[in-house]
Formats: structure tokens, sequence, C-alpha cells
């Protein structure tokens, strides 16, 4: 299958891109690793403004509580969930069949990252810590989602890469050879999957999170905020379509 070298927006019809913008097209069940804050929160809190269902995981329980509260519907389902844990997403997969359903899209957000140290200087622990939750945790979500798309031969998923995993960068190698990863990862699986479905590695953009304050400090508010962001980051997203599976796309 060929991969696009645009964006997906480049692959359809303005029309269905403000479809999509709009919240038309019918409403999809998005799943979001990593929801309770960041561009994973964002994310969610605009997918449902445009009427979609989200389906979210987090690890902290009171992040949940408060996106919950943000929500205009209860039609979306919050659940406490580690992805760096095999065993809680086997068990997360089981609840969000049994109450929602399989997902029509899949957006493997979660993800840390080191503090800003030389790689001779970075704990055996907190190296695991990145390399755990950004890539086994994604691994982890296509072990045990993919098997429950295939039968309907459909779904989107996409995982969240980073322009460091596409170049290198100084006293954030963990991160960055995480983030590789997914790029390989993403392409590797693309070739695995039925026709009708795609995966796809994301590169976000630089966004004023967080993680983007650990690594430039104050200098991190000169970026985009996540709401802006994610207006932008959902209609990209609700328009993948399985041309696009395997590619390195950009918001």
């Amino acid at each position: 299958m060929t991969v696009p070298t645009t964006t997906a927006l480049g692959t359809v019809s303005r029309a269905a891109a403000t479809a999509a913008a709009a919240g038309g097209g019918g409403s999809k069940k998005v799943m979001i690793t990593g929801v309770g804050k960041g561009l994973g929160r964002a994310l969610a809190l605009e997918l449902d403004k445009r009427g979609h269902i989200v389906i979210g995981c987090s690890r902290s329980q009171d992040n949940l509580n408060s996106l919950q509260s943000q929500f205009s519907s209860d039609k979306h389902l919050l659940l406490d969930a580690d992805v760096k844990s095999n065993s809680s997403v086997e068990e997360l997969a089981r609840i969000v069949v049994e109450k929602k359903g399989v997902p029509d899209i899949i957006v493997n957000n979660a993800g840390t990252i080191n503090q800003n140290k030389k790689i001779w200087e970075v704990s055996e622990e907190e190296f695991d810590s990145v390399i755990d939750t950004n890539v086994k945790g994604i691994a982890n979500m296509l072990r045990h989602f993919i098997p429950l798309m295939i039968p309907n031969k459909q779904g989107i998923i996409v995982n969240m890469s980073s322009g460091w995993g596409r170049s290198g960068a100084a006293l954030v190698a963990p991160y960055c050879a995480s983030k590789w990863a997914v790029e390989g990862l993403s392409r590797s699986v693309a070739k695995e999957l039925p026709e009708g479905m795609a995966i796809v590695a994301l590169n976000p953009g630089v966004i004023h999170t967080d993680m983007l304050t650990s690594c430039f400090g104050t200098s991190a508010s000169l970026y985009q905020d996540p709401d802006t962001w994610a207006l932008k980051a959902a209609t990209m997203i609700l328009n993948l379509t399985e041309a696009d599976n395997g590619a390195s796309l950009t918001v």
C-alpha cells in the first residue's frame, strides 16, 4: 500500500474535513490513553464538543474525575489503567469492549520524558520508565486491541511520536530513543494489518505542556497551548483512513 507524503487532511475532500470539524459524519468511539492531562485531555474535550464518544484511561483517578466534570455528556467512559502493565491493559480491553464495544480510533498518547540529563547521568529506573511507558505501553495496547479490530477489518490507530522521533537532541536521549521506536513500530505494524485498518505515527508539534516545560523551562510558554492544538489535531485524526496506513504525519 502506498504511503501518502502529505498530511491526512490532504487525502480527504474539503467537505469531509469540514464535516469532521463540526462533528459530522456520525459519532465515533475514540480511545485515548494518557487522557488525564496535557494533549490527551485537550483532545478528549474537543472530541466531546464535536459529539464523539471518548474512551479514556489514565493512572490518576483524580485527573479522570476532573475531566469527567468538564464533559458536556455522560456517554463517555474513563478508566483507571496503567499502559506499562500488560495485565492492566488486558483488563482495560475487556471492560472497554463490554461497556462500549470496539473503538473506531485509538490514540496512544500516554507518554513521559526524562529529566534533562546526559545519558550517563540517567538512572536505570528513569530510563526504564520512559521506555516502558512510551514503547511498551503502545505495544501492550496493540497486543490487546488490534485483535478486537481485525474481525471488522476497520479501525485507526494513532501512535503519538515527536519531532524528536525523527531527529536527535542532547539531554533527552531516552525520550528520543523511545519516539524513534514508535516510528519504527508503527511502520512495521502497518505491514501486518489487514486492509481497512491503518496505523500512523503522529508528531503533534511543539506544544506548551508539562513535558515541554521540563525541557524548555519558562520558554515553553511561547508555544501554542493544548486546546489550540486539539482543534487541528481532532480534525486530522477524525479524517484518517486506511490510505494513511504506515505514514509518519505531523499536526
